[in-house]
């Protein structure tokens, strides 16, 4: 029950949302009017031509869901934890401007991401918040968001933090009381609407238990900072340990599947060799959909972008070798310049064993981006952040479950799948002694 609220807080967080959505995971989800004609502008269209998951539905035929009902999802959480902060405190440095400028922040969060889920995430390309940020501050976005009671500068610093200049251009009721930072860190945080979302939307549709959370309960235990965004009670520990714990097994499970990692590799490589030999730009993968990449990749000609096509027609590379990564040992796997080079050496070493050869596009290297289970939160009754405190996620198993996942993967062309398995452990010596060199 609202009581206590600004009567203007109240107004932006509950007056004028008629217009409901049907979601397959929330129930209905009500936006204004303004907020829903952002939902059907050019640049949100085109989320929903983006699957949420990629190459996952290889493994998870369900994972069909798309980042525009992702988007909607996050937009909804996002409205309700505000409300829940609003009603613990936070009304008191919250304007309407500023309420509506993070609830568009929220739904167009993903506006500039890439297609085929991260796909391109470490490749030499404009990181997509930057260029959600763009969309933004472009027609008709911008005067959607301006017309939905939100400034667009303060939407777009909201998503995008790399970009000073967008402070300046912040409007005065944006920047009072550093309500810019309080909205970026409920928006990008230990514990936000963005991973509330995705954890229980892909368990969902991947049908698996793993993701799904108790929401209500983790937004009852939650409580605003001015300076940190959000605190979080004792009680709520069991609900963010499952969050985190979550999210280590959708990793393991599902986004990092060797057979998802091999799809994601195959196309990596075929992008990354095509950026570095000018086959394509940078700009024509900004702003494409699914289908447009691989359209993309069908009218260029050019030899690499053939495990595009493979990908497209579920023929994916064959897992030949796991090994654990070691920082130390396996350095020059962090730059995708020098994995390359490694990938046709090895290739070039295990020809010689397999009795055929092995072309430097036959083999992929592939070690999945750092991933964090850290956790900022303060615990307000325990008077200490949360790995401090009396949760079981202490530096240690953080460090291990990091360690469980990142796993180097070696991928060889199927055709030599009958190999494979006939030398699996010799070729796994090979390449651990290859990594190594």
């Amino acid at each position: 029950m609202v009581i206590s609220m600004k009567d203007d807080v109240r107004s932006a967080l509950y007056e004028g949302y008629t217009e409901p959505i049907r979601d397959a995971l929330w129930g209905h989800i009500y936006l204004t009017p303004a907020l829903s004609a952002l939902t059907e502008s050019p640049p949100f269209m085109r989320l929903q031509r983006i699957m949420q998951l990629g190459p996952t539905l290889r493994v998870y035929p369900g994972a069909t869901h798309n980042r525009a009902s992702h988007s909607i999802g996050v937009y909804h959480l996002a409205r309700r934890l505000l409300a829940h902060l609003a009603e613990e405190g936070a009304d008191s440095w919250l304007s309407p401007e500023g309420i509506k400028s993070f609830l568009c922040a929220a739904l167009l969060h993903d506006l500039g991401h890439f297609p085929y889920t991260h796909s391109l995430k470490e490749l030499p390309l404009e990181e997509h918040e930057v260029l959600t940020g763009r969309l933004i501050l472009s027609e008709p976005v911008k005067s959607l968001v301006a017309a939905a009671g939100g400034d667009p500068y303060l939407t777009a610093a909201i998503v995008d933090d790399s970009d000073r200049s967008l402070e300046g251009q912040v409007s005065s009721s944006g920047k009072r009381e550093g309500e810019l930072e309080f909205y970026r860190r409920l928006l990008s945080g230990s514990l936000d609407p963005d991973k509330l979302d995705y954890l229980s939307r892909d368990a969902r549709y991947c049908g698996v238990p793993y993701g799904a959370q108790d929401v209500d309960f983790i937004l009852s235990r939650l409580h605003p900072h001015h300076e940190r965004g959000l605190d979080i009670d004792s009680r709520g520990i069991p609900g963010l340990e499952s969050l985190l714990f979550s999210k280590y097994l959708m990793y393991r499970s599902v986004y990092w599947h060797h057979a998802v990692r091999s799809a994601t590799a195959m196309v990596k490589k075929a992008l990354l060799g095509a950026l570095e030999s000018g086959i394509v730009s940078a700009e024509e993968l900004y702003n494409l959909d699914d289908q447009g990449l691989f359209t993309l990749a069908g009218e260029r000609d050019y030899p690499l972008f053939a495990l595009v096509d493979s990908v497209r027609n579920g023929r994916l590379f064959s897992t030949a070798a796991e090994i654990p990564f070691e920082e130390n040992a396996h350095q020059k796997l962090l730059n995708l310049s020098e994995r390359l080079l490694m990938e046709k050496g090895l290739a070039g070493e295990l020809s010689a064993f397999l009795g055929k050869p092995l072309e430097g596009d036959a083999l992929i290297i592939d070690l999945p981006e750092p991933v964090s289970f850290e956790c900022g939160l303060f615990v307000t009754d325990e008077n200490c952040f949360f790995s401090e405190g009396s949760s079981a996620f202490k530096s240690s198993l953080v460090d291990a479950f990091v360690k469980s996942l990142r796993i180097i993967r070696v991928f060889i062309n199927p055709v030599f799948e009958e190999k494979i398995k006939l030398y699996r452990e010799d070729i796994l010596q090979i390449t651990q002694k290859w990594l190594h060199y």
